[in-house]
């Protein structure tokens, strides 16, 4: 009962699918909004008619009933989070919600307040009456938000209080995403507020199935699957910041060029965008399949094989003495660039841990900038040259 949104994963193993995840979370800012201020007042997506439907009292007070059909404002709202617009936002008020007609008896799905998150469980309760009790994570989905802590007992606790809850429903059930497992102690929550907590399947696709077998969920409903399409689906938000940073180098050697300083050429800067594309899109497309355990070696390798390409479209191979600085410059930083991006798809992958990312980055972050740093030399001995 979890999204496959913007979920940054951790576990363990290599393949299509993995069993149980363990507390983990690498998220990056992009991903998680982590870097929300402390202290800051919430901003929260507006209730409006395109996802409200309507209000309903009960002893708790007025609680809005939510529609299960996306609208073109969702749809648009999801890509644009995708893309890192607006998602520090992107997140729906905590509180309770109801579905369809919901009564004291529906049961009460747990839900994080990304509304990613949020949309795809109610997405997939067409036709049902339940309700959904949104926590304050601060915008991030159920598992990253389990692993830092915002999906956690206290939270939990708290929003059971002050939503009321007690008022709402006859019965003293709480079924609970597996993937916000690791940050709830479902005894302390009974022991707090007397509800029980069940623990759904990983994917909301499959709420109906399990509410429909009595609360059982199946060993295929426990699976976590990382497929070509949940990996996809990622790549955008990994490619924003590269994408961003190039096209700023590019206004500015555009602007030199136009002082008589000619540092920019399609030749000199299409090398670049390969690396980007290779680190942050062609990588996590390939990853199973791509030889080696560690991300950044991964990245590398296909670095490699762009940088070597690259050099003989650009008749660099075999070196010269008029060309091998630039060969050089070439090997030094396109492999650095896609090694690094990949290395950053880590968070985002269900195949990692969180030890396993930080013992990668202890040894590949200093391999990158000094890579990075002898192929900056190079270069710059190339565009003095050609001055």
């Amino acid at each position: 009962m979890t999204d496959q949104e913007t979920g940054r994963k951790g576990d363990r193993g290599l393949g299509e699918k993995s069993g149980g995840p363990p507390p983990s979370c690498e998220c990056s800012p992009e991903c998680c909004g982590w870097t929300v201020a402390q202290g800051k007042a919430e901003s929260y997506i507006r209730e409006s008619e395109h996802w409200i439907e309507r209000r309903i009292e009960t002893p708790a007070g007025p609680i809005p009933v939510v529609r299960t059909r996306l609208s073109r404002q969702d749809i648009l709202g999801k890509v644009k989070a995708r893309f890192g617009i607006g998602r520090m936002n992107y997140k729906v008020k905590p509180g309770l919600y109801a579905i369809g007609k919901a009564s004291p008896d529906s049961p009460i799905l747990v839900s994080a307040n990304y509304k990613l998150s949020f949309d795809c469980l109610r997405r997939e309760l067409s036709g049902l009456d339940a309700w959904i009790l949104v926590l304050d994570t601060k915008g991030i989905n159920v598992w990253c938000a389990a692993g830092k802590g915002t999906f956690g007992t206290e939270e939990l606790v708290h929003r059971i209080e002050d939503s009321g809850l007690t008022r709402v429903v006859s019965h003293r059930t709480l079924i609970l995403p597996q993937l916000g497992a690791p940050g709830v102690a479902a005894h302390e929550v009974t022991r707090h507020t007397h509800f029980k907590v069940i623990y759904g399947p990983v994917r909301a696709a499959d709420i109906k199935a399990f509410l429909a077998a009595g609360l059982e969920a199946t060993p295929e409903m426990r699976l976590v699957t990382f497929k070509l399409m949940d990996r996809v689906a990622l790549t955008a938000i990994e490619l924003i910041s590269p994408f961003k940073y190039l096209v700023i180098l590019t206004a500015v050697l555009w602007i030199l060029n136009l002082l008589g300083l000619h540092l920019l050429s399609w030749k000199g800067w299409y090398p670049y965008l390969g690396a980007i594309l290779i680190g942050g899109f062609i990588v996590p497309i390939l990853l199973p399949w791509i030889p080696g355990r560690i991300f950044a070696w991964k990245g590398w390798l296909l670095g490699v094989l762009w940088a070597t390409f690259v050099n003989i479209q650009q008749g660099l191979l075999p070196p010269t003495p008029a060309s091998w600085e630039r060969a050089a410059a070439n090997f030094l930083l396109l492999p650095a660039i896609s090694a690094f991006l990949a290395m950053g798809f880590t968070g985002s992958s269900t195949y990692t841990s969180l030890s396993g990312v930080l013992k990668e980055m202890r040894y590949a972050v200093p391999a990158i900038l000094a890579s990075v740093s002898i192929g900056l030399v190079f270069l710059a001995v190339v565009l003095i040259r050609g001055l």
